[in-house]
């Protein structure tokens, strides 16, 4: 049926054209014949577009897979690049890092050398070089140019690298705002050849792109040729450069109060930072000797969840179950081992590769029956107190120092050990106390109020040892507290690695670390009331006794040798009395 159009009619027409029976009426309008205009009905009105609806087979055609690269692109605040000033910092902390854990793993004090040129306003060149034992020719693509590679991922080693990610999500970061590949040169010996690459990253496949490569001499990287602020070269080691989008700030949160941290922390260190601007600063090593090398351990069973049991019985090359948990975990003999198969069930000979998942979650029910000795504590590395002190001393001028190293302690069965130092007095005290937070021997710069470090301090009573401290805030004082946790692996609330996650286990030994060196400074302002109240007893012996004796002389009208001896003794007794009290 064709659709029925409406006519204007002019005003003057005296006829009206019939209306069809059971149509509806229209109002007439009246116009001039040139004006005729016919009515559009509402069916003919423009339609609004209809939703797509798709189909399971259309979902599954935009399924693809995504590469960590190509999420952390998207992403890149999770690794702590999320303003151009703490992406700054945060490339210079991975790269420093690496050069520490290389050079204390090869048994090398560490010289290192740190370079940011200014390009623009908003670029900068980052140079760090280090005299570690360097990297193989085979590997320097896929540590620089692949994220998630590394060698510190599967062991249990206190290190300051964990995941992988750092150095390669700075190239990344790099390579993103500035469009310029990282480039690194690394030498493994004076006698061998080093070694030159430019390296982007294919963030679809995360896997590296090689720009370039050259072979170098045997001298060694080659200093800063701009700024020439490292006037020597290395017989070996790695140096390290990369272009990034940024901005360059001072203060306590940037790349100098990081630089500054870091040598408090590594006073074996020997560090050369030359800062934008120019300015050279020089940070010699305190400590003639390396720290402790940290021990690989192997896991314990008490940290160990239900789906890493089964994952490992699957992996495992062990010929029976007992062989299995005496070989695969820390801290389980072979007795132990046969006690917990009997416990869950389990056949002696059974091999592990043939377990169930109910008869995983049976072991892992007898594992956490059965009681077992605590993981090794000699396995860390701490600084020591006696090192923490020299780290504070050389950086912060104050009256009193206090330090202490806690034993051992545990967490999801890793060791971790917490180590605190605080500075008083010479410091502005209608402040905050200032907060220096370290995580195997890594400066906390972000996050703070977000850190176990941060909520143990405000948690610790002060008022006990002197200290002013409102309900739920830091203590306020001339004061410096420095904390730092040593652990095989340290549980850091995102990648970017600011924060340490608030476990009670870890709270409680910040807590029992900060009584302690706190417990040291309540005797200090203590003793320290005491003298000044002495002091104030003295100044009136001293101001009065001398008045005494002369009103004694005119009283009982003594000469003056006699009006002395009086008063002298009258100072003696006052002062035995004094110290008496």
């Amino acid at each position: 049926m064709a659709k029925r159009q409406l006519e204007l009619i002019p005003r003057d027409e005296k006829k009206e054209r019939p209306v069809k029976k059971g149509a509806r009426k229209t109002a007439v309008l009246k116009a001039s014949p040139a004006s005729r205009v016919k009515a559009v009905p509402k069916s003919a009105a423009k339609k609004k577009p209809e939703a797509v609806r798709l189909t399971a087979a259309d979902l599954a055609t935009r399924q693809r897979e995504i590469s960590v690269s190509e999420f952390f692109t998207k992403n890149r605040h999770l690794l702590g690049f999320d303003s151009p000033a703490k992406a700054l910092l945060t490339t210079v902390k991975e790269a420093v890092d690496n050069a520490l854990d290389a050079c204390e793993e090869a048994g090398i004090l560490p010289d290192l050398v740190i370079v940011i040129s200014e390009i623009t306003e908003t670029r900068y060149r980052v140079v760090v070089q280090d005299n570690g034992p360097g990297i193989v020719k085979a590997q320097i693509p896929r540590i620089f140019g692949q994220l998630l590679y590394g060698s510190k991922f599967h062991t249990l080693r206190q290190a300051r690298g964990q995941q992988g990610i750092g150095i390669s999500a700075a190239g990344m970061y790099g390579q993103l705002t500035t469009g310029k590949p990282i480039k690194i040169a690394s030498h493994t010996g004076s006698k061998k050849p080093g070694h030159e690459y430019e390296i982007q990253i294919d963030t679809k496949r995360n896997q590296p792109v090689i720009v370039s490569e050259r072979e170098l001499d045997a001298k060694g990287p080659e200093p800063d040729k701009e700024k020439r602020a490292v006037a020597r070269s290395f017989e070996q080691g790695t140096r390290v450069e990369l272009e990034i989008e940024a901005t360059y700030k001072k203060g306590r949160h940037s790349v100098d109060g990081y630089i500054e941290q870091t040598a408090m922390a590594n006073p074996h260190a020997s560090v050369t930072y030359v800062a934008p601007g120019g300015e050279r600063h020089e940070y010699p090593r305190v400590a003639k000797e390396l720290p402790k090398p940290p021990l690989e351990i192997k896991p314990h069973p008490h940290g160990v969840e239900l789906g890493i049991l089964l994952k490992m019985l699957h992996e495992s090359k062990a010929r029976n179950v007992v062989s299995f948990l005496h070989g695969e975990f820390s801290r389980v003999s072979g007795p132990v081992a046969e006690e917990i198969a009997k416990s869950a069930g389990l056949p002696l000979t059974m091999s592990p590769l043939k377990a169930a998942r109910e008869q995983a979650e049976s072991l892992y029910k007898a594992i956490q029956a059965t009681k077992l000795m605590a993981p090794q504590s000699n396995v860390l590395s701490p600084i020591g107190e006696e090192l923490l002190l020299e780290g504070l001393k050389k950086q912060v001028t104050a009256d009193f120092y206090a330090a202490t190293s806690r034993s051992p302690a545990v967490y999801r069965g890793n060791p971790f050990l917490v180590e605190a130092a605080l500075a008083y007095g010479g410091l502005p005290g209608d402040e905050l106390a200032t907060m220096i937070r370290f995580a195997n021997r890594v400066p906390l710069l972000y996050q703070q109020s977000a850190c176990a470090i941060t909520k143990s301090v405000i948690q610790t009573t002060w008022k006990n040892y002197g200290i002013q401290q409102s309900r739920g805030a830091l203590p306020m004082a001339p004061m410096v507290l420095m904390v730092h946790i040593a652990s095989v692996w340290v549980p850091f609330t995102s990648e970017s690695k600011e924060a340490v996650a608030s476990y009670p286990e870890i709270m409680k030994e910040i807590k029992l670390a900060l009584q302690d060196v706190g417990r040291k400074l309540g005797l200090y302002i203590r003793r320290g009331l005491r003298e000044a109240d002495a002091e104030k007893k003295r100044s009136y012996i001293e101001k009065y006794i001398p008045h005494i004796g002369i009103a004694l002389q005119e009283i009982l009208g003594i000469d003056d040798k006699r009006k002395e001896k009086v008063c002298a003794t009258l100072k003696d007794t006052l002062e035995r009395s004094r110290k008496n009290d």
